[in-house]
């Protein structure tokens, strides 16, 4: 499994995930909005434009950082399973 396609994958889901869920916040009433779920989990994140641009980038980065973890780990053990 290679890195690169997963890595762009899986950041452009979490980018998507996240403004999905910013655009609900948009429309919804302020008791079921995301933000507070994300404040812990994004550095810098708050309810802004700003904010949502650091959140955006967050998850753009946590996206690769799954991908350079998992990838490995996967060649790993499917070389072994493999064996």
């Amino acid at each position: 499994m290679k890195r690169i396609p997963l890595g762009h994958s899986l950041s452009i889901f979490l980018a998507l995930t996240f403004s999905v869920c910013m655009a609900w916040g948009l429309i919804a009433p302020a008791n079921l909005h995301m933000h507070s779920a994300w404040e812990p989990l994004l550095p810098g994140f708050s309810w802004s434009w700003t904010g949502y641009l650091i959140g955006l980038a967050w998850s753009y980065a946590y996206g690769w950082y799954t991908a350079l973890i998992f990838v490995p780990l996967y060649n790993f053990f499917h070389r072994r399973s493999a064996q």
